[in-house]
C-alpha cells in the first residue's frame, strides 16, 4: 500500500470513528473478527479476545435475535445487496445494547461467501432507554404479557417448586383460532385488536399469582401454581366462554372469536419446562383438530407415548438432514404418451439415514408436516431443483409443494429470489400443488397459482380425484397440468367408473386446452388404455423408477462423474 493510500485509509478510519460506528472484518472460513479501536466502547467490551471469534460474538447476541440475523446473512448472500439490521448484544456488565449492523459479503471466484465487512453503532442511547430496553427483555411488544424467554423462566420455577413441595400445578397453551384468516379477511389492525383481546380475557379470568406470556403470533401461555387437575376444566371453560363473548368491529363487519386450548399437568406428567412446553402443544394440536373452541389435557397412552417419542426422533433426523445436508433428490421421468421418451422429471425426496442408507418421502415427509418443518423442507427443495434447472438448462423438473407452503409468503419471496439470479429457467419449472390444498382454500389455492405462473413457471394440480375437487374449481385454478390422480389409473381395467373418470377428465381438459398426466402405470396394459382415452403424459414404474443419478445424463450417454453438480447445500457456510 503506497503512502497515499494509507493516508486515505486513515482519513475513512477517523470519519467513520466520528460517525459514531466501529468497523469490523469478519473471515467466514476462520470465523475470525478484526475490529476498530472503538469497537470496545460501543459493545461495552474490554477485552478483545471476547469478540474476536464468530462464536464468542454471537454468545453475546440476544439468543431471540440470533435466528433473525442468521436469516438475514442468508438472504444477503443470495441477493447480494447491502444488508442492514439491529440486534441486541450483551455488554460486561450484563445489560444489553442495540445495535445497528450493515455490511456487505465479499465472495470467492465460485460465488461462496467468505469475508463481510460492516460497521456498527450503538442505538440504544439515543433511541431506546434503559428501562424500554429491559421491558423489550423480557416482555411482549404488543400485549405487554411476559415474552417467551420470561414465561420459560416462571415454568421453571414452578415446576422446581413443585417438585420440591409435591404442589399440583398447570401449564396450558391458548391459541387463538384462525388469526390468519382474521388478519386476511378484516386485517392487521383487527388481528392486533384480536390478540390484546384475548389477552386482556386472560388477565381478568385468571387469578393475580398466574402468570401469563406470550409464546407465539397466535398463542398465549399460562403458569397455573398451585391448581389441580380437576380444577383444570373449569378454568378452560371459563377462558372459552369469555373469549366467545367477545365481537370485534371491522370495516367488513363484526368478527367473532375462539381459542382453543392444550394444558399439561405437574409434577405428574413433565419435569422440565421445555417438555411441558412441548406436551402443552401436542394438547393444543389435539384441540384444534377437534374442531377448535375446545380443551384438551395431555394424557398420552403408552403406545401413543411410544409413536410421539418416534415422531420426534423422526422430526430430528429431518432437522439435522436439513443441517447436514442429507437431503437428495431422486428423479422419475414422465414421458410422452405417444412416444413414451421422457420430457420431464419428478423431484422426489430423500432422506440419508445414519447409517448411509436412504429413507423414502413417505417414511418421513408426513412426521416432517404434523411437527412443523413442511415449509423449511419445501424452501430446500426449491433451492435443490432451481440448482439442478442453473446447471442442466435444457432439463425440465417438477417439484411437490406441501399444503402450507401454498400460503407461505416465504416461499413465494425465495422462489421469486431465485428466479431473479437465473433468468430463463422459470419454463422449465413445474410445480405441483395438492388437490388438498384446493379444497382447503379454492381462492387462495387460485391467488397462489396465478403468482406463480406471472413468474414464468408451469402449475400442475396433482392427485386430481382423490378429494373429488370439481371441475369448475380445476376451470378457476388456471393450472397448466392435471395429473389423475393414481387410485384411478391402478383400477383402470378392473373399475368401468375408473374409466368413466379418466376419459370425462380427458374430454373437460382437452377442451380447456390442459395436458393430463397418469401416475402409477405400471404395466404396458394400463398405458394402452391410457393412450387410446388420449391421456398426454405417463408416469410410473413402467417407465422408471425414481433413482438418485440424474437420468438424462445417462440417456444422453453422459457419464455422471464428468459433470458433477454439488447442490447448494454442499456450498452453503454455516453463519449463525
Amino acid at each position: 500500500m503506497s503512502p497515499g493510500q494509507e493516508k486515505e485509509l486513515e482519513r475513512l478510519r477517523f470519519a467513520i470513528s466520528i460517525a459514531g460506528d466501529a468497523v469490523y472484518d469478519w473471515d467466514l472460513c476462520t470465523g475470525a473478527f478484526t475490529w476498530s479501536d472503538n469497537a470496545l466502547d460501543i459493545l461495552g467490551v474490554t477485552d478483545n479476545g471476547d469478540i474476536a471469534t464468530k462464536e464468542s460474538y454471537v454468545a453475546r447476541i440476544d439468543r431471540d435475535d440470533r435466528e433473525m440475523l442468521r436469516e438475514v446473512h442468508e438472504h444477503h448472500f443470495k441477493n447480494r445487496r447491502r444488508f442492514e439490521c439491529e440486534y441486541r448484544v450483551r455488554r460486561d456488565n450484563g445489560e444489553y445494547i442495540w445495535v445497528h449492523d450493515r455490511g456487505m459479503a465479499e465472495f470467492d471466484p465460485n460465488g461462496k461467501p467468505v469475508r463481510i465487512i460492516g460497521t456498527i453503532r450503538g442505538v440504544a442511547s439515543n433511541r431506546i432507554s434503559e428501562a424500554q430496553l429491559a421491558r423489550l427483555a423480557n416482555y411482549d411488544d404488543l400485549t405487554g404479557q411476559f415474552n417467551r424467554s420470561r414465561l420459560r423462566e416462571a415454568l421453571r420455577s414452578g415446576l422446581a417448586y413443585s417438585w420440591r413441595h409435591n404442589a399440583p400445578g398447570a401449564y396450558l397453551i391458548v391459541g387463538i383460532d384462525n388469526l390468519t384468516l382474521i388478519n386476511y379477511t378484516h386485517g392487521q389492525d383487527v388481528a392486533d385488536r384480536a390478540i390484546l383481546s384475548v389477552s386482556r380475557v386472560l388477565d381478568s379470568c385468571l387469578r393475580a399469582s398466574d402468570v401469563v406470556g406470550s409464546v407465539g403470533p397466535d398463542q398465549f401461555g399460562v403458569v397455573l401454581n398451585g391448581c389441580a387437575k380437576r380444577h383444570l376444566s373449569t378454568i378452560a371453560e371459563k377462558i372459552l366462554e369469555a373469549v366467545q363473548q367477545v365481537a370485534l368491529k371491522g370495516k367488513k363487519g363484526p368478527t367473532l372469536l375462539s381459542v382453543s386450548i392444550g394444558a399439561v399437568t405437574y409434577p405428574d406428567t413433565v419435569r422440565e419446562a421445555h417438555d411441558a412446553m412441548a406436551k402443552a402443544e401436542v394438547a393444543l394440536d389435539r384441540s384444534r383438530r377437534s374442531g377448535h373452541n375446545c380443551f384438551t389435557v395431555y394424557d398420552l397412552s403408552d403406545e401413543a407415548l411410544r409413536d410421539l417419542r418416534s415422531h420426534v426422533e423422526t422430526a430430528e433426523a429431518v432437522q439435522t438432514a436439513l443441517k447436514m445436508n442429507r437431503l437428495e433428490l431422486a428423479f422419475q421421468p414422465i414421458v410422452d404418451a405417444k412416444t413414451q421418451t421422457p420430457v420431464l422429471y419428478e423431484c422426489l425426496l430423500r432422506l440419508r439415514d445414519r447409517d448411509g442408507g436412504w429413507v423414502q418421502a413417505d417414511g418421513f415427509i408426513p412426521v416432517a408436516e404434523q411437527m412443523g418443518l413442511a415449509r423449511p423442507i419445501d424452501r430446500r427443495v426449491l433451492e435443490m431443483v432451481i440448482e439442478e434447472l442453473s446447471a442442466y438448462p435444457s432439463v425440465s423438473l417438477a417439484l411437490n409443494m406441501s399444503v402450507l407452503s401454498t400460503t407461505d409468503p416465504a416461499w413465494l419471496r425465495l422462489l421469486t429470489d431465485l428466479l431473479k439470479e437465473r433468468p430463463g429457467i422459470a419454463r422449465s419449472l413445474l410445480i405441483e400443488i395438492t388437490e388438498t390444498a384446493v379444497l382447503e382454500d379454492v381462492k387462495e389455492a387460485g391467488r397462489f397459482v396465478a403468482a406463480v405462473r406471472e413468474m414464468g413457471c408451469r402449475v400442475a394440480l396433482d392427485d386430481f380425484g382423490a378429494g373429488y375437487t370439481s371441475f369448475r374449481h380445476l376451470q378457476e385454478m388456471a393450472v397448466d397440468m392435471v395429473k389423475i390422480d393414481g387410485s384411478f389409473v391402478k383400477s383402470l381395467l378392473e373399475r368401468a367408473d375408473s374409466r368413466l373418470f379418466v376419459r370425462t377428465l380427458q374430454t373437460f381438459a382437452s377442451g380447456m386446452g390442459l395436458k393430463t398426466v397418469a401416475e402409477c402405470v405400471e404395466n404396458e396394459a394400463v398405458a394402452n388404455v391410457l393412450v387410446e382415452h388420449g391421456v398426454d403424459y405417463l408416469q410410473g414404474y413402467y417407465f422408471g423408477r425414481p433413482e438418485l443419478e440424474r437420468p438424462w445424463l445417462r440417456e444422453a450417454g453422459e457419464s455422471p462423474a464428468t459433470r458433477h453438480m454439488p447442490s447448494a447445500a454442499a456450498r452453503r457456510v454455516n453463519f449463525l
